[in-house]
């Protein structure tokens, strides 16, 4: 059975929830390396009676969409620091590409190691606000997909026995 009704309203529907979502993270500045936006895809599999849909993004897009929540601020998220803080070398070429570089009271430079230590810490006490960059959009269209879905299966069906 060919399901290219299917496949292509499928197709529209990923289509639409990956533009969306790179729009969300330029818009919300969550978008520094454009790494994230990059490894944003989807792969759509069609078989004889079945299709599956996934999306694919670099692991710490989860963090991003959901936030985490911080030892002393919480959010509603089932990700949350527990006794860990981030790795502050993870921080490193953020902190330069966002250009942070504050001073001490005497006017000198606080050193790159002790910066990102802080901002580490930072984040490991309040967490990471929720962004929903992937979740808003997919909810949006995922509500908007079930009749064109059903409308586009029943043709393949129909389709199929003539």
């Amino acid at each position: 059975m060919d399901l290219k009704q299917t496949k292509d309203i499928l197709n529209k529907f990923a289509k639409y929830v990956i533009k969306q979502a790179r729009t969300n993270l330029t818009k919300g500045k969550k978008n520094s390396s454009k790494q994230l936006y990059d490894s944003l895809d989807y792969k759509l599999k069609v078989g004889q009676n079945s299709f599956g849909l996934s999306f694919l993004m670099e692991e710490y897009g989860a963090y991003q969409d959901q936030g985490v929540s911080g030892k002393k601020r919480k959010y509603d998220t089932p990700l949350s620091f527990k006794s860990k803080m981030p790795p502050p070398s993870s921080l490193d070429k953020w902190s330069v590409r966002k250009g942070i570089a504050p001073r001490d009271k005497k006017g000198r430079f606080i050193p790159r190691q002790s910066l990102n230590f802080l901002i580490a810490r930072s984040i490991f006490t309040y967490g990471i606000k929720p962004s929903m960059f992937f979740t808003k959009p997919f909810e949006k269209a995922f509500n908007d997909l079930p009749p064109e879905l059903t409308n586009a299966f029943a043709i393949d069906i129909e389709n199929s026995i003539e």
